[in-house]
């Protein structure tokens, strides 16, 4: 009996596919602000994902393996598996203080969610197994709606869908390969609006307003491997490539005196926006009716380099000048820690503990309001029920904690005051509920 079936419901076709957690990812529009990884990234897919801090990388017994790491599709029993889930997600305000004036201040709006996620494993045929995953692995929104904050951030936002078709190849008992197509299709929108006052600068204006939206469609591949010595130790690492996306559509500039427009703008617009490669190697040991799981995730945000918007003509030099002018980031790569425990209460009963720790790659010279991201702490807590040999049910919950962060002058570009104060609250919230079938 190998390790995914010795302690899920010790059963041919029982190999639990994802002990509910819930997927901590954006709601169907994925506005979720980066709230639950580093930077924009979402890594909670699936239900057992979220209910075990995302340390399901060596150890992904069921459908959610299809986008985890499919190669572990080569260890499953004979036979089909489905998991369906919903999770509801609570991203709290973002409290910004700053140091020289409460007319700086402001608080981004709070927001819910609701995200959809699909996962499929096919039978084995010969070495073959097939995977299909249907997820939101980038996704990133914030609005403010203070006259400090929205001059470059009045919304942010960016959906990212992916279908991962996958494969794997069982080279032989103890080892497996795999490998997939990313095909991803994205939206994006950016508004910003400049108010007199507080910025005096502005005369004779009372307003700068900038609203650019785009989508785009784009491709990658991910590859996986998983090496078992043996029934209860497991090793793997897998691989996500890079995809850069050219978001293109529509662009309004307008240059309000008063009432009366001075200047405008109304064409074509776009922005490219990286989805970094992602690297990821852990390991998993089981020990009786408990599974200890961990991971290390480096993701190569260094991809980030600039958000530059781009049109049919140059605005250097004209009332618009701020709006055409690349925002550095310049971001690092960033790494990510997450443990997980899986404990067989009973032979109906499974229940989940995670916790991941995500270094942001944010540098503080270049935090924005669009993402005013820090270091976060991921505790979650799952359950999953055995309903018949069959039909399996899970929940889970998690809490993602982001510290405080102050910053001192850093420039928002477009000749605005830089940032000299403290970001504090935001985390989130999420609760997954799952199905889970085999056949």
């Amino acid at each position: 009996m190998g390790i995914q079936q010795k302690i899920f419901f010790r059963e041919k076709g029982i190999f639990s596919s994802s002990l509910l957690p819930a997927t901590l990812m954006g709601g169907l529009l994925l506005n979720a602000s980066g709230a639950y990884g580093a930077g924009y990234q979402i890594p909670n897919q699936s239900t057992r994902a979220l209910g075990i801090a995302v340390a399901t990388i060596a150890y992904s017994p069921g459908a959610e393996s299809a986008y985890y790491n499919p190669a572990n599709m080569s260890f499953q029993e004979d036979g089909l598996a489905i998991e369906a889930s919903l999770t509801t997600l609570s991203l709290p305000a973002i409290d910004y203080s700053d140091n020289r004036s409460p007319l700086f201040d402001g608080s981004s709006d709070s927001e819910l969610f609701l995200l959809p996620l699909f996962h499929y494993v096919s039978p084995r045929y010969n070495d073959l197994t097939f995977g299909f995953s249907l997820t939101y692995p980038y996704g990133l929104a914030k609005s403010w709606t203070q006259p400090y904050p929205a001059a470059t951030t009045e919304k942010f936002s960016l959906l990212v869908v992916e279908a991962n078709p996958s494969v794997a190849y069982n080279i032989s008992d103890h080892f497996s390969i795999a490998g997939g197509v990313r095909m991803i299709y994205s939206e994006g929108e950016a508004r910003s609006i400049i108010v007199n006052p507080p910025f005096e600068t502005l005369t004779p204006l009372n307003s700068l307003t900038r609203d650019v939206d785009g989508s785009d469609y784009a491709a990658g591949y991910n590859l996986a491997a998983t090496l078992r010595p043996n029934e209860d130790l497991s090793i793997a690492a897998t691989y996500r490539s890079e995809v850069t996306l050219d978001l293109e559509g529509d662009a309004e500039l307008m240059a309000l005196a008063g009432s009366i427009p001075a200047a405008s703008y109304a064409g074509s617009g776009n922005i490219e926006i990286p989805l970094p490669a992602v690297l990821s190697l852990a390991a998993s040991y089981t020990i009786q009716d408990i599974v200890i799981e961990a991971a290390w995730m480096r993701t190569f945000w260094s991809a980030l380099e600039n958000l530059d918007f781009e049109y049919d003509q140059s605005f250097l030099g004209t009332a618009f000048d701020g709006f055409d002018r690349a925002l550095q980031k310049d971001w690092k790569d960033s790494d990510a820690l997450r443990f997980g425990i899986t404990y067989e209460i009973n032979t109906n009963f499974i229940t989940t503990l995670g916790f991941a720790i995500d270094k942001t790659p944010v540098r503080e010279e270049t935090l924005g309001f669009e993402l005013p991201d820090s270091d976060a702490y991921m505790y979650s807590l799952g359950l999953r029920y055995r309903y018949s040999k069959g039909l399996h049910f899970g929940c889970s919950y998690m809490y993602h904690h982001t510290t405080t962060r102050s910053v001192r002058g850093q420039s928002i570009g477009g000749g605005l005051p830089g940032i000299d104060g403290t970001f504090s609250g935001g985390g989130a919230h999420a609760v997954n509920i799952g199905v889970i079938a085999y056949f």
